[in-house]
């Protein structure tokens, strides 16, 4: 929205939708966490005290602004500076479409500007990638190496970019507990992202589901999570599907429940968050039934007092369920329901519980009443992290078509923030990242390789072009984005890193263990989460998408490698796994094996992986390796519909660059995105940015 009146709009919206608000719960939901009420009735009244305070002083606040606005810009170089992230879009496939004339608004872009592939960041993770867009620095100064982290005592894994904890005192109260203050909610990322630094000159930010902005930070920006915000239940996004057949059996990233049949009706209940009021902390569930309406395929949804139409196929709207802690307490989510089958058997699949973002149960946005401003102007929309259920897919509980609708939906969502943004964007930053372009291709460009193993036994033509049709539909987003962004604004299309198919995964634990690096116990089955390691003698262990770890003293709380042992083992280590070759293929798996304190620096790099794995493209880590599983296979087919990943060597899969403006210098990184935005709004570039600014061709004011 405009600079001068966006805060006037959102605390005016903020005073009408408070009281309807009344009985919103305020709370953090981690793995393991359970639900943390991080506010009370009288926080909501200090809120409410605050906003008409807000609206009482906006004359003398808009003078100030106003006047400081002048001053903020007064070297800008430019007006307006939109920044469109289509996560994981590939140079590869992006010129040989537009050189096929699939592309025409890229191509215009690319005569007009520039265009070229943007290094991405070692390792070539999204997290890690996204944050040194965001920082200008590489992973060593943002301490972000993964999508997940060891803990240094347990090894267990934990959320990379945000602290989850408990809050710290409760009072007991009979069967009931009622919490007391904050728990812990932090968001691990290091260094500034840049809008902040802009946002605190008085350069208006609006920034739109970028990753790892969970938890979102204290800002004068405004701002809308994205990547690793939780569902209602503290996942990263667990479906429900409902059966009965009980010999579909359980599912990875879900749950299957049973479903009774009464009365000609189907039973059964939606399982919510762990409740927070009770000592227990038992899970809540929502009791609903299904009932045919006497329409072939059509039947009726009665949950939470409400009841919806269900047709064969076909996705609900989104549902607002409402799960009751007692004591008046309310927890409001969003789900969708898909229909899949009446008869022989009930068949009904169920999305994560997204946040309400109307309502939402944890911070999602900043400032905090900014996600329910959109909810109402907007209508519902996907709030998890993670929102295209991609293990549903791959645990076949629906299939492709289900999962291009309920990802081109969520899409589509996006667009309607993202247009409306750019109509009331008079100065300033616009950021936002589309998630598609990684979702669709990390499950459907194994249809561009006939021989991934994913296509045995499965269809292999009706979704060939999907991949094609995609980076079509990009163009047009790009196409609609430079007739709407007006004059005196710079665009930049970019990507956080490219894409390759993944047909093999290699299980680095079991070469660890093979080559006595990683030793079990007596009985030790090597299972998930190195379940029976044998820590007092293990020197190294893999953990994540590409690190490997050296089981160093004084870091790990069995560390058994001392500090001048631990270069001459990564070196070790290093040259050995790139000699490693597949034997069914009879060619290397590995390009390069990483000293993670050669490609990267910073006060965080003892944080890091010791080594990082850059896979040749079609190898990854195979499913069980990423959950430190010691399987007894070295390699393994991936058959899953994520076929698709950019999780290898990060020279081989770079993102993309384009630019309406002509720059003339060569190789460009994800980390020189940060400084030139700042350096486009005539502002100091800080001196721990690792990126450089892009020689654009802007004519100087």
């Amino acid at each position: 929205m405009k600079p001068n009146f966006s805060r006037l709009l959102l605390a005016l919206f903020f005073i009408l939708a408070l009281f309807p608000l009344a009985d919103r719960a305020f709370a953090y939901i981690g793995p393991g966490a359970g639900f943390a009420v991080l506010s009370s009735f009288f926080m909501l009244f200090v809120a409410f005290f605050l906003a008409i305070v807000n609206l009482i002083s906006w004359p003398l606040r808009y003078l100030w602004k106003r006047a400081r606005g002048k001053n903020a810009y007064k070297n800008a170089k430019v007006k307006r500076v939109i920044i469109l992230g289509l996560d994981g879009l590939d140079p590869e496939l992006t010129g040989g479409f537009m050189s096929q004339g699939e592309l025409p608004n890229f191509k215009r872009l690319r005569e007009q500007g520039h265009f070229a592939p943007l290094a991405t960041t070692f390792p070539s993770i999204s997290p890690v990638a996204w944050s040194s867009f965001q920082t200008g620095t590489n992973p060593g100064k943002h301490n972000i190496f993964d999508f997940l982290t060891p803990h240094w005592k347990s090894y267990l894994p934990e959320l990379s970019s945000a602290l989850i904890g408990n809050v710290a005192r409760v009072i007991h109260f009979g069967k009931y507990e009622i919490p007391v203050g904050k728990p812990a909610l932090k968001l691990l990322r290091r260094s500034v992202a840049f809008w902040n630094i802009l946002a605190d000159k008085g350069i208006f930010a609006n920034i739109l589901r970028v990753p790892i902005t969970f938890p979102p930070e204290k800002s004068k920006a405004l701002l809308l999570s994205a990547m690793c915000v939780p569902d209602i239940r503290g996942t990263q996004g667990s479906f429900t599907f409902y059966s009965t057949n009980q010999q579909r059996g359980q599912h990875t990233g879900g749950t299957q429940i049973s479903v009774e049949k009464k009365n000609g009706a189907f039973c059964s209940y939606l399982p919510g968050p762990p409740n927070p009021m009770t000592k227990a902390h038992d899970q809540i569930r929502l009791s609903f039934k299904v009932s045919r309406n006497g329409k072939p395929g059509q039947a009726v949804l009665e949950i939470d007092r409400q009841k919806h139409p269900l047709e064969l196929g076909k996705y609900t709207d989104w549902v607002k369920v409402t799960f009751r802690t007692g004591a008046g307490g309310k927890i409001t989510g969003l789900c969708r329901f898909l229909l899949k089958q009446l008869e022989p058997e009930f068949e009904m699949y169920v999305t994560p519980i997204n946040i309400d973002p109307e309502k939402p149960a944890l911070p999602i946005s900043t400032p905090a009443y900014y996600s329910t401003y959109l909810a109402k102007k907007m209508g519902p929309f996907a709030t998890l992290g993670l929102a295209e259920d991609t293990w549903a897919l791959n645990e076949r509980v629906i299939d492709e078509k289900d999962f291009l609708q309920q990802t081109w939906d969520i899409h589509a969502e996006r667009e309607r923030m993202f247009f409306d943004a750019i109509e009331n964007l008079d100065q300033g930053l616009l950021a936002i990242v589309f998630d598609a372009t990684d979702r669709i291709q990390h499950t459907f460009i194994r249809y561009l390789h006939e021989d991934h193993p994913a296509n045995r036994d499965r269809e292999k033509v009706l979704y060939k072009d999907e991949i094609r049709n995609l980076y079509k539909k990009c163009d047009d987003l790009v196409g609609r984005t430079l007739e709407k962004m007006g004059d005196d604004t710079v665009l930049m299309v970019m990507s956080d890193h490219g894409f390759k198919p993944f047909k093999r995964g290699v299980n680095l634990n079991r070469w660890l263990y093979d080559n006595g690096y990683l030793v079990l116990q007596k009985d030790g089955n090597g299972g998930e989460w190195f379940e029976g390691v044998e820590w007092s003698q293990t020197k190294a262990y893999a953990l994540g998408l590409a690190g490997i770890f050296i089981n160093r003293k004084g870091r790990e709380g069995k560390g058994i490698v001392a500090p001048e042992e631990a270069v001459r083992l990564k070196n070790e280590i290093a040259e050995k796994l790139e000699t490693l070759r597949d034997p069914e293929r009879a060619e290397n798996a590995i390009n390069k094996v990483y000293d993670s304190a050669t490609v990267m620096n910073g006060p965080y790099v003892k944080n890091a992986p010791d080594l990082i794995v850059g896979y040749k493209p079609g190898y990854r880590a195979s499913w069980a390796s990423v959950t430190g599983t010691v399987m007894e296979d070295l390699f393994t087919d991936n058959t899953k519909a994520w076929g698709g990943d950019h999780c290898m060597d990060p020279k081989t899969v770079p993102g993309i660059f384009f630019c309406n403006k002509k720059i003339r210098e060569g190789d460009l990184t994800i980390m020189d995105i940060a400084p030139t935005v700042l350096d486009l709004f005539g502002q100091k570039i800080p001196s721990y940015m690792d990126g450089k600014v892009m020689a654009m061709s802007i004519d100087e004011k």
